[in-house]
């Protein structure tokens, strides 16, 4: 459940795959015969935005629309086009509509430009 875009009926079906003998036997023999199990990190990558879910809207000064998405992804965060519970920060420039009146509603922290300037330098 902890995985980004993994909802509650997928996770009980990889829990419950994973829980099988048959699915157990076959990553033991796998292990025994030199598969790596482990998982692989990359030193030195910037992902602090990692699990953070950012919706931008209105105009930025500073950026094009996919300049300020490129940088949320390549510090490991991940953009979305509609505004929900799961939304992290909604980054807000000039003319903000609905997704701004949303996000108020629903609790989101809305940033505007200089604040995303901030957590990115």
């Amino acid at each position: 459940m902890e995985i980004d875009d993994l909802g509650e009926v997928m996770a009980k079906s990889v829990y419950e795959f994973f829980a099988e003998k048959q699915t157990k036997d076959l990553i033991e023999r796998l292990r025994k015969n030199g598969v790596n199990m482990e998982a692989k990190v990359e030193e030195g990558v910037d992902d602090r935005f990692r699990g953070k879910v950012f919706v931008l809207t209105g105009a930025l000064e500073g950026y094009s629309r996919k300049e300020a998405e490129d940088i949320i992804e390549k510090l490991g965060g991940k953009t979305s086009s509609s505004v929900s519970k799961k939304t992290s920060y909604v980054l807000a420039g000039e003319d903000s509509g609905s997704k701004l009146d949303k996000a108020n509603k629903l609790g989101v922290t809305v940033i505007n430009e200089q604040e995303f300037n901030s957590m990115i330098n």
